[in-house]
């Protein structure tokens, strides 16, 4: 079925103990909308609608589904709910706060806190690029934070970018938008069809996805942080595994930023997933002060190597 319209719920609708007052986004996977709660509290409520499987006419609430779309509207919605129960379990400052998720009208909803600010995508667009050193650090360096606490509870988020990262009015971070978090650091877990956005999703996310892992994350991150400055998107990773154009960011901005943080998300960037930095708090320890990113990656290689050639010549009484 191609992509179609859907009709958003009417304004005013209420839906359980939420009156909905606007559509917020509309997309192709779901409509999100501002709504108040019992006590008028603003909620984001991001409703379950692939346009590719269902379709709302104007004045409908039910979607109507075609017989052979129906398993995998179900399964999708199945995820969705799921996301859902794996979100509320998380209470960070720099993670999305969903508060409750429910069925109704034969799809599934998701009622998040309503931020207000705008998306770090919306802020490189009225930059122009060009962001200042000092507000990709302390942003970056805050999200991080709450990445560590969701990789700390076994998930990935796997679809980090700059329009999944929502700046409040107080300059703090958020990181939302998690459908692509289906895929869990625990094996037991049925892993679900790759969802990513070129240009920010790893290698691993197009090839070897059993390779994927918080270093994953991690290049996501380094491309947000080249999104800022670029203004643009690096090399989509599957092109670069192909044929490598990416330009180092210490070549294209020498002189403009420090070599410290260009050196640091070419680190992130790097397409062999083990020459990246393996965990968030490895990045945050060196975001967070001047130096070279790779120098302690390469001090601890050396070692190894030194300790593997020792214990080769290693002989019984030596």
């Amino acid at each position: 079925m191609p992509t179609q319209a859907n009709q958003p719920l009417p304004d005013g609708y209420q839906l359980q103990n939420y009156r909905i007052r606007e559509v917020l986004s509309c997309g192709g996977f779901s409509i999100v909308y501002l709504a108040d709660d019992e006590n008028d509290v603003p909620m984001a409520i991001k409703e379950y609608l692939p346009s590719s499987l269902a379709l709302r006419n104007e004045g409908d609430v039910l979607p109507a589904i075609a017989e052979e779309n129906l398993a995998t509207f179900r399964y999708g919605m199945k995820c969705f709910f799921e996301e859902g129960k794996s979100l509320a379990g998380l209470s960070h400052n720099n993670i999305v706060r969903v508060l409750n998720f429910f069925r109704a009208n034969e799809t599934a909803y998701m009622v998040m806190r309503y931020e207000r600010g705008r998306t770090l995508q919306e802020h490189i667009r009225r930059q122009r690029g060009g962001i200042k050193e000092e507000f990709i650090r302390r942003v970056i360096a805050q999200l991080l934070n709450g990445l560590r606490e969701v990789h700390t509870n076994k998930l990935l988020h796997l679809d980090i970018k700059p329009a999944n990262i929502y700046i409040r009015n107080d300059g703090s971070p958020v990181l939302i938008d998690f459908g692509a978090a289906r895929q869990t650091l625990t094996e037991q877990t049925t892993s679900l069809s790759p969802m990513f956005t070129p240009g920010f999703a790893s290698p691993e996310q197009y090839r070897n996805r059993e390779l994927l892992g918080p270093w994953s994350d991690i290049y996501s991150i380094g491309a947000a942080m080249y999104s800022c400055i670029a203004a643009d998107m690096p090399p989509p990773a599957d092109q670069r595994l192909d044929k490598d154009r990416y330009v180092p960011a210490r070549k294209q901005w020498a002189g403009r930023y420090s070599d410290h943080l260009l050196q640091t998300i070419d680190w992130c960037l790097r397409l062999d997933h083990l020459r990246r930095p393996q965990s968030v708090f490895a990045l945050q320890k060196v975001l967070l002060r001047e130096r070279d990113p790779t120098a302690s990656l390469t001090s601890r290689t050396a070692g190894f190597r030194d300790l593997v050639q020792k214990l080769s010549n290693w002989r019984p009484g030596s």
